[in-house]
């Protein structure tokens, strides 16, 4: 299959979305497909290499993002189409799709392309911690016509599939994200790296991600104060400043890749992930894959990952109280932590990426079985396709 994947974020960005187009175009490669990425181009002076790559890569011009100028918009124009055409794509893979992804939709249903929608970003959520001009029902209504006009909408978490149908998105089937468990393992945690982190022998509690307002990184303020606890922020993002100043005794090692990441995610004791807006949480998986228990809101994509009890703790959403409480308890209890930690690593062991990528291909298939392609509409026509006409002809969700 020729695949065309029209992406809001693309390396050198470091993200989910970035992350998972990398990993799903590496293995259609791996399978003997032919893939295409199609992405915003990067801030001025950014350098990141794509030759070397072993697919092609299209960039867009792109501009900052007001309120987070460290993510970049894509402007689409009728280079996305032309590409499209010169890729002789059989199938449209829309990733996170909002501004370059509702160009990709309609540029597939002008072709005549079957197209494929991946919900990974709650951007009306993002809407509201921005106080952006955009607001959440008017985000929704763009996602709607979005999602809609593609053949199938893919959600990473039930909680997010429930979310999608109730605001009238059709379509929709269940696909998660895989994780490497052969870097992220138990195997990894180091003595020497703890040594570091924690000279007296203190509960390491690691956060790993962007640190930005909707990650909530400041609801760890209560447990950075903890006797015999350390908390380690690994991340970079806007809202580092502000969390330096919140979290004045926590240890903020900016952001840390490959092996070495690992070895700090192995070198924790407990994992606290903040974020209530998670459509997944890759990170958790990734804790998990490393022996560690997790401690998150019972919110979103950790609802699917974390068993309360087994694997770690879910706590309400915006509680800094409830987080502080489940991480003292962890903290105090080592038996407990090793528990949960292998649990974790056993739940999370068979989701590799390779798996998660031939489940895609799936969805591919049943895309393209279902009609042999979408009638072709003027680009101009497609957001006034009625909603309700879709919905009534092929369901709610899967």
């Amino acid at each position: 299959m020729r695949i065309a994947i029209v992406t809001e974020s693309f390396p050198p960005d470091v993200n989910g979305v970035a992350n998972s187009v990398v990993r799903v175009a590496e293995h259609l490669v791996r399978r003997g497909h032919r893939p295409l990425v199609i992405a915003p181009q990067p801030a001025p002076g950014t350098r990141y290499a794509t030759d070397a790559l072993p697919y092609p890569v299209v960039r867009l011009p792109s501009v900052p993002m007001p309120g987070y100028p460290q993510f970049r918009l894509g402007l689409p124009g009728r280079e996305l189409a032309a590409a499209l055409r010169g890729h002789d794509a059989d199938l449209v893979h829309l990733a996170s799709p909002f501004v370059l992804g509702a160009r990709g939709v309609a540029a597939a249903r002008a072709l005549g392309l079957p197209s494929v929608a991946v919900y990974q970003t709650d951007v009306a959520a993002y809407a509201r911690a921005y106080r952006v001009r955009l607001t959440e029902a008017a985000a929704w209504r763009w996602l709607r016509r979005v999602h809609n006009a593609a053949n199938r909408t893919l959600a990473p978490s039930s909680a997010t599939a429930a979310a999608l149908a109730d605001h009238g998105i059709g379509r929709i089937r269940l696909w998660q994200r895989g994780v490497d468990s052969e870097r992220f393992r138990p195997e990894q945690r180091s003595a020497a790296l703890r040594r570091v982190l924690a000279p007296g022998g203190e509960v390491l509690v690691g956060y790993v991600g962007r640190l930005a307002v909707e990650k909530r990184v400041e609801l760890l303020a209560g447990a950075s104060t903890l006797p015999g606890v350390r908390v380690v922020v690994v991340g970079d993002g806007p809202a580092a400043p502000a969390l330096r100043r919140a979290l004045p005794h926590a240890l903020f090692l900016g952001a840390r890749h490959g092996r070495q990441l690992a070895r700090i995610y192995a070198s924790l004791d407990v994992f606290a992930h903040t974020g209530p807006y998670e459509t997944f949480g890759q990170t958790v998986q990734e804790a998990m894959a490393s022996g560690v228990p997790v401690v998150a809101p019972a919110a979103g994509g950790p609802l699917d990952l974390v068993r309360e009890g087994r694997t770690g703790h879910l706590v309400p959403p915006d509680a800094p109280e409830a987080f502080t409480a489940a991480v003292a308890g962890l903290a105090a209890d080592p038996r407990r932590r090793a528990e949960y930690g292998r649990a974790g690593r056993a739940a999370v062991r068979g989701r590799t990426w390779a798996a998660v990528g031939d489940e895609l291909l799936g969805h591919y298939s049943a895309v393209l079985a279902e009609a042999p392609a979408v009638p072709a509409v003027r680009p101009g026509r497609l957001f006034r396709l009625r909603q309700a006409a879709s919905s009534a002809v092929d369901g709610r969700a899967a």
